[in-house]
């Protein structure tokens, strides 16, 4: 019987498997990361360990991974507006509850969120995501009017100008929120809420009952 050693051929390298939705987990993260202006599918590729064919067989391109995206976070958004309140729900209820929900939202999807509010208009894709966006202010300030209307917020401001400090702030939240950090997503909620529409002043306070806040902001 021969000794000699029987060559084995090599074992290929894996590559990760991905699917859509984990693939376009990726593709935002380095999108938010470099601009979407400024990633080509070869760092798509060189980040996923994927081939550019192989992308392909999952998409078309970046800008159908950019309207994946963008869709996902105007969906969840528009979500919360289309949320069916009970008959007798006030307008000005209603707006605190949209505002409140639309922080939650933002937490829940901020990578996509951050995508959105990033946006320059550069591309088919950009306009139409902006376009929708417009829809979203148009509606929340229509909801503003109503709230005015009825006596349960100040009517000397303009409600498209309100509109955009509300979700001004609330759209700032992408600079800072990290969802691990130790800040809980109510906790931030309920804080946001209750600073726009009572105010930081011990008089606006005065409903909310004692308490301490139970989450501190993360460095």
């Amino acid at each position: 019987m021969s000794n000699t050693a029987i060559s084995r051929p090599a074992r290929r390298t894996e590559r990760p498997a991905y699917g859509r939705d984990s693939l376009l987990e990726v593709a935002v993260a380095v999108f938010n990361e470099r601009g979407y202006d400024g990633t080509g599918m070869e760092e798509l590729a060189r980040r996923l360990g994927l081939s550019k064919s192989s992308i392909y067989h999952h998409v078309a391109g970046k800008e159908e991974l950019l309207s994946l995206a963008v869709t996902r976070a105007l969906d969840s958004l528009f979500a919360v507006l289309d949320e069916g309140p009970a008959p007798d729900t006030s307008a000005t209820a209603r707006l605190r509850h949209v505002v409140r929900r639309s922080v939650e939202v933002l937490a829940a999807e901020l990578p996509y969120v951050t995508l959105l509010l990033r946006l320059h208009g550069n591309s088919d894709t950009e306009r139409q995501a902006l376009a929708r966006r417009r829809e979203f202010d148009q509606r929340v300030a229509d909801l503003v009017l109503r709230a005015a209307a009825e006596g349960g917020i100040r009517h000397d401001i303009d409600p498209h100008l309100a509109s955009r400090l509300l979700f001004g702030t609330v759209n700032s939240l992408i600079e800072w929120y990290r969802p691990d950090g130790n800040l809980p997503v109510t906790t931030l909620a309920d804080s946001l809420t209750a600073v726009l529409f009572e105010g930081l002043s011990r008089q606006g306070a005065a409903g909310a009952g004692p308490g301490r806040p139970s989450g501190r902001i993360q460095d």
